[in-house]
């Protein structure tokens, strides 16, 4: 027996996906995660998505990380899984559906992108919510005049503020905060722009984070790395860059960016 996955990435945080309807069978989706998305010996992944739209237009999104830990959700990869539920039904033109993850329902506006192979996704994110630090933040040493946000978009999120985004040893202070999603952000250089690199939890330092781009630019407009009312703020990362709208007031943000199919794999069950 054998499994088809399809692989597609958002602003090159990569994601396989695999359809519930091929099997009702419960299986170890840890093991099968760390398996696929190893980049040597599988297929390689930061993620695996569990695909179930048994009752389109609604779908069911469940997010595996690179190192078979669940996680609540994902900016780049819910553009991913809908895009593998939208070739499904044959790219249809647009449509909105509705996606059910760990961190609540989601609604993700889907088009035609400029290439067959891409999709241009708006998702409506939720509520920023204030966290607490977590309980190893100690161990990063943090200058206290640094600015710093701790946030939930359903998923944890350390945001600092930094200088220069090239100077910082992202990977070795992601590893002492393996808990919590990293990023850490410079203003510009445009004036409605941040840059930002992320550590995620789970998968290491990703090209891109989509909750992540959203932490980022709320703090970027808290604490004026951009002008204050900026309808989308642009968020520079690795893999290219995402927008985010902002209300401040509610603190509801909305991401847009696009999702690439890359290729379909089959893999032994």
């Amino acid at each position: 027996m054998t499994f088809t996955l399809t692989k597609h990435h958002g602003l090159g945080n990569d994601f396989l996906v695999f359809d519930l309807a091929q099997t009702d069978a419960s299986l170890n989706w840890s093991e099968r995660a760390r398996r696929w998305c190893d980049r040597r010996f599988g297929i390689g992944a930061d993620g695996l998505l569990l695909l179930d739209r048994r009752a389109e237009p609604k779908l069911v999104m469940t997010l595996y990380n690179a190192d078979g830990s669940r996680a609540e959700m994902s900016g780049n990869g819910i553009r991913c899984l809908v895009q593998a539920a939208y070739m499904a039904q044959g790219r249809i033109g647009e449509v909105t559906y509705e996606v059910v993850t760990d961190a609540g329902l989601r609604m993700v506006t889907v088009s035609d992108g400029p290439d067959p192979r891409v999709i241009e996704a708006s998702v409506e994110m939720g509520t920023i919510n204030d966290l607490n630090p977590p309980t190893d933040w100690h161990f990063l040493g943090v200058n206290p005049d640094r600015p710093v946000r701790h946030v939930s978009l359903g998923n944890p999120h350390s945001v600092v503020g930094v200088d220069d985004v090239t100077a910082v040893p992202l990977e070795d202070l992601g590893l002492k905060v393996p808990n919590v999603n990293l990023e850490i952000v410079a203003a510009g250089p445009e004036d409605n722009a941040v840059t930002m690199r992320v550590h995620e939890r789970g998968s290491g330092i990703t090209m891109a984070c989509g909750t992540g781009a959203c932490a980022v630019a709320e703090a970027a407009l808290v604490w004026g790395f951009v002008p204050s009312g900026t309808p989308e703020v642009i968020v520079h990362m690795d893999g290219g860059d995402a927008k985010v709208r902002l209300d401040l007031a509610s603190r509801v943000a909305t991401l847009i960016g696009p999702a690439e199919y890359i290729a379909t794999f089959t893999v032994p069950a």
